[in-house]
C-alpha cells in the first residue's frame, strides 16, 4: 500500500485520549535528561508532554509527514522539527545523540522492528533510555472489523494491498530487548476510552486506522466504506447505561537503557 498521508487537524480531534499513552510513558523516564528525540512525533502533542516533563531539555521531535512537522512547529515553535523517516534507519541523526529516544504510537507504521529497535538503541549516549508506546488492538472489533471488509470480495479489488500491522508479539519485544540490554520494562495497558456515539469511533479512525484505504479511494466509495464500517460498529460495541461506548485501546510499553 502507499504512503499514508496523515492530516493533522484529524488526528487532533482526539488529542486527549491519543495524548494520555505519552504521559504515562513520559511519567517513567527517569533522570533529568537534556536531549531528547521524539521519534514520531506528529502534530507536536507527545512532544509537548516531554516539555512539560523535561522543560530545559533541547527536544527533537522527528516525522515523515511534511503536514504533522507543520503542525508541530506552529504548536511549539521553541523546539526544533525535522522531516525524518524510521523506515530510512534515521539517516542525518547522530549515533549516541541522545538521553532519550522516545516514540508513542509511531512504530506500528515501521516495519523491521528487530531491525529498527537496535537502530533506535544506537541513537542512545551511554545509559540513555529508549521510551516506546505501541498500540497492541489488532484483536479489538474495530480491527476485525475493517480487516474483514478490506479483504471481502466487494472491497478486495479496490484495495489490492490491505494495511500490514508491524506490530510484534510481546514476547518477542522482550528477547529482542534481551539482547540489547539488561535493563529494560515492558508494561501493557488497557484504556477504556469514553466514546460519546458510533459515530465518533469512526471519526477517530478516519485519523489513523482507516486512513490508508481512505486516501486510496474515490469519494464515493470512501463514504461507502465508512458506511459499512459504522453499521459493523453499532453491532460490535454495545451502548452502555448512560448512551456512551467503552471502547477498550489495549497499548504495550518500553522502557530500556543503553550499557553505559
Amino acid at each position: 500500500m502507499s504512503q499514508t498521508h496523515w492530516d493533522a487537524a484529524q488526528y487532533l480531534k482526539f488529542e486527549r485520549e491519543r495524548t494520555q499513552p505519552a504521559q504515562d510513558l513520559a511519567a517513567r523516564l527517569p533522570g533529568n535528561p537534556s536531549r531528547i528525540l521524539d521519534v514520531g512525533c506528529g502534530p507536536g502533542n507527545s512532544t509537548q508532554v516531554l516539555l512539560e516533563h523535561f522543560p530545559t531539555a533541547e527536544i527533537l521531535g522527528v516525522d515523515n509527514s511534511p503536514d504533522m512537522i507543520q503542525a508541530a512547529r506552529q504548536r511549539l515553535p521553541q523546539c526544533r522539527f525535522a522531516l525524518c523517516d524510521a523506515a530510512d534507519g534515521f539517516s542525518g541523526l547522530e549515533e549516541g545523540g541522545f538521553d532519550v529516544v522516545f516514540s508513542n504510537a509511531c512504530v506500528q507504521w515501521v516495519p523491521d522492528h528487530p531491525h529498527l529497535l537496535p537502530r533506535m538503541m544506537q541513537l542512545l549516549a551511554p545509559g540513555g533510555v529508549l521510551a516506546i508506546q505501541v498500540p497492541m488492538n489488532q484483536k479489538e472489533p474495530i480491527h476485525q472489523i475493517i480487516s474483514s471488509l478490506v479483504s471481502s470480495p466487494a472491497w478486495r479489488e479496490r484495495i489490492p494491498s490491505p494495511r500490514i500491522f508491524y506490530t510484534l508479539e510481546q514476547s518477542a519485544y522482550f528477547d529482542l530487548l534481551a539482547g540489547l540490554t539488561d535493563d529494560f520494562t515492558l508494561w501493557e495497558t488497557v484504556y477504556l476510552h469514553r466514546m460519546p456515539s458510533h459515530e465518533a469511533i469512526l471519526e477517530w479512525y478516519r485519523g489513523t486506522g482507516l486512513r490508508p484505504y481512505l486516501q486510496v479511494l474515490p469519494q464515493d466509495q470512501a463514504s461507502r466504506l465508512e458506511q459499512e464500517v459504522l453499521s459493523q460498529l453499532r453491532i460490535r460495541y454495545p451502548v452502555q447505561q448512560n448512551g456512551e461506548i467503552m471502547f477498550r485501546f489495549p497499548r504495550f510499553f518500553m522502557l530500556a537503557r543503553a550499557k553505559a
